[in-house]
This record gives C-alpha cells, sequence and structure tokens, in this order.
C-alpha cells in the first residue's frame, strides 16, 4: 500500500485521457477540482460511488475493487501469475493470488474429465 507503481495503459483509456485533456486543459493534474487543487480521496470515493449506483451495479464495491477486477481479468485472459504481479506491484505471487479471483462464468465453463470417459 501507498507506494507509487506504473502499470500498463490500455491504448482505448489512453486515447480517452488524451481527448479528456484537451478539452478540459488540466494545469497540474489530470483530474483536478474547481480550483486546480487535487481530489480528495473523499471525494474520489463520492464520484464512484455515483458512478457504481449509475450503472445498476447492486453489489458492494469500491475503488479498491478496481484492483480485484483488474487482477481477475488479466488472470482469466491467460496472463502469468508473475506479470499480473509486476503489473500489480506486489512483493510476492501470494498476494497476487489473493486479487485474482475465478469468475463463476469461469467455473461454468471448465470441462469435467468425466465427459471424456
Amino acid at each position: 500500500g501507498k507506494k507509487d507503481r506504473q502499470t500498463a495503459l490500455s491504448l482505448k483509456i489512453e486515447k480517452l485521457l488524451l481527448e479528456y485533456m484537451a478539452f478540459y486543459k488540466p494545469s497540474k493534474y489530470i483530474f483536478e477540482g474547481a480550483g486546480g487543487e487535487k481530489y480528495s480521496e473523499r471525494s474520489i470515493q463520492q464520484v464512484f460511488t455515483r458512478a457504481v449506483k449509475e450503472a445498476g451495479i447492486k453489489k458492494e464495491v469500491s475503488v479498491h475493487s478496481l484492483r480485484h477486477s483488474y487482477a481477475t481479468h488479466l488472470h482469466e485472459a491467460g496472463t502469468d501469475i508473475k506479470i499480473i504481479q509486476e503489473l500489480l506491484g506486489h512483493e510476492s505471487t501470494k498476494t497476487t493470488e489473493i486479487y485474482t479471483h475465478v469468475s463463476r462464468k469461469v467455473i461454468q465453463n471448465v470441462k469435467s474429465p468425466f465427459d471424456d470417459l
């Protein structure tokens, strides 16, 4: 926790951020408050909570849940655990394993070895 990290940024997100920055022209932070100051953690939580509600998501989620989702989607896409560990900035793959959840969809798609008998 509390460590600065660099991580991969999708080309789609990069494009959206560049468009956002061209329109809003932030001076210091990409996302600035009305006076040009950085958003507080509380403000970010409020914006996130509003977005979750507007998206119709019923599950209890937090900004930190995004890290778990990111790790899970990478894992489900076949990304090696060591790469996910590096992207998340974890010292150990044991910590990364906590972040990679297996979705019900993946479990339902697992073929039983008995089907080949």
